[in-house]
C-alpha cells in the first residue's frame, strides 16, 4: 500500500481528530500524518488525512470550503456550545416560523468576523483554550475573518432546527448556531453536526476507520495520490529541463495564463511534482515532491 498521499475518512462520534490521525499511524506503519480541518470530538463526517510526503500540502486543502449538516436546539445553552458541554443556561423560545427562521440565517451569511469559543483548540499565550477553560478561566479571543456561503435550516421539532452550512475554513459553526439562537432572542447548542464536504472532497467517498484497517490487512491501497489535494489549483505540465530546475528549487518561467498565485506543476505522465509559487513573471517552486525527470518519487 502506497504511504504518500491523501486518505478520506469518515471520522466517528466520540474521537478527536488527534485519535484519528494516531490510529491511521498505527493502521499504515506511516509516521507522518496529518489532517486538514479538526473536528470537535461531537462531530462525524469527512476528515481529510494526509500520509508521508503529501503532509506538506494539508494548507491547500485546508484552505478549502467547508460544508456540514447538523441539527440546533434552541432554549438550552451550553459552555461548549454543543451538546459535549455542561448545560449553563435556559431561556423561552419565542414563536418561530419558517419565514423567521430563515431572516435571522440570512443575518450570518457573507463575510464576517467570529470570535473563537473558548472551548477550543486554538493558542492564546502559549496555552490552548479549552485548557484555560477548563480551569474556569475566560479571556480576550482576537476575531476572525469569516465567510458563510449559506445557511438554510428546516423545523425537526419543537426546538430542534435541522441545518446546511457552506463556510470559509476558520468558521466555528457552534458559535454560529450560538448567534442564531440570540438573534431570535433565545440560547441554543449544537446536539449534531457532520462534516460532509470539503471542497470538492465529499463524504460519500470516504472509509470508516475499520473500512481503512481492513484494506491494508487485505493489501488494498485506500490513499488517493497527492495530486488530489490541490486539485483545485492550476496546473501546468513541465518538460524535463523544467522539472530539472524546480527540482533544485530553481525559478522558472512559463508560457502559460495562470489566473491564480499557486500552480501545481505536473510531469508528463500526469504526476504532482511540485508546488510553484508566482514571484513576478517566474514562478518559484514552494514544495518539491521530485528533484528531476530521472527520479524516483517519494
Amino acid at each position: 500500500m502506497s504511504t504518500s498521499g491523501m486518505l478520506l475518512l469518515d471520522k466517528s462520534g466520540a474521537m478527536t481528530s488527534h485519535d484519528v490521525v494516531a490510529r491511521v499511524r498505527r493502521i499504515a506503519g506511516e509516521r507522518r500524518v496529518g489532517h486538514a480541518g479538526t473536528l470537535d470530538p461531537m462531530a462525524t463526517g469527512l476528515l481529510i488525512v494526509a500520509l508521508g510526503p503529501a503532509t506538506r500540502l494539508l494548507r491547500f486543502v485546508q484552505a478549502e470550503t467547508k460544508r456540514y449538516v447538523g441539527t440546533v436546539e434552541l432554549g438550552v445553552a451550553t459552555d461548549s456550545l454543543d451538546a459535549d458541554g455542561a448545560v449553563v443556561a435556559r431561556a423561552a423560545v419565542p414563536a418561530i416560523d419558517e419565514a423567521t427562521m430563515a431572516a435571522a440565517a440570512a443575518t450570518l451569511t457573507g463575510a464576517q468576523q467570529q470570535v473563537p469559543p473558548m472551548v477550543s483548540a486554538i493558542k492564546i499565550g502559549g496555552q490552548r483554550l479549552h485548557e484555560l477553560a477548563r480551569q474556569g478561566l475566560e479571556v480576550d479571543r482576537p476575531a476572525r475573518s469569516i465567510v458563510v456561503e449559506s445557511f438554510n435550516l428546516t423545523r425537526a421539532g419543537e426546538n430542534r432546527w435541522d441545518f446546511e452550512v457552506v463556510c470559509s475554513t476558520g468558521t466555528y459553526v457552534r458559535v454560529l448556531a450560538g448567534d442564531l439562537a440570540e438573534r431570535l432572542g433565545t440560547v441554543g447548542h449544537l446536539v449534531a453536526l457532520r462534516r460532509t464536504a470539503i471542497g470538492t472532497h465529499d463524504v460519500a467517498d470516504a472509509l470508516t476507520l475499520e473500512q481503512f484497517a481492513d484494506a491494508v490487512e487485505r493489501g488494498r491501497s485506500t490513499v488517493v495520490p497527492a495530486r488530489a489535494m490541490v486539485e483545485h489549483l492550476g496546473t501546468v505540465t513541465l518538460d524535463d529541463d523544467a522539472l530539472r530546475r524546480v527540482g533544485r528549487g530553481q525559478r522558472i518561467e512559463l508560457s502559460v495564463a495562470a489566473a491564480g498565485p499557486t500552480l501545481a506543476a505536473l510531469d508528463a505522465t500526469g504526476e504532482l511534482v511540485a508546488v510553484l509559487g508566482r514571484r513576478g513573471d517566474q514562478w518559484q517552486p514552494e514544495i518539491v515532491f521530485s528533484a528531476g525527470p530521472a527520479s524516483g518519487r517519494p
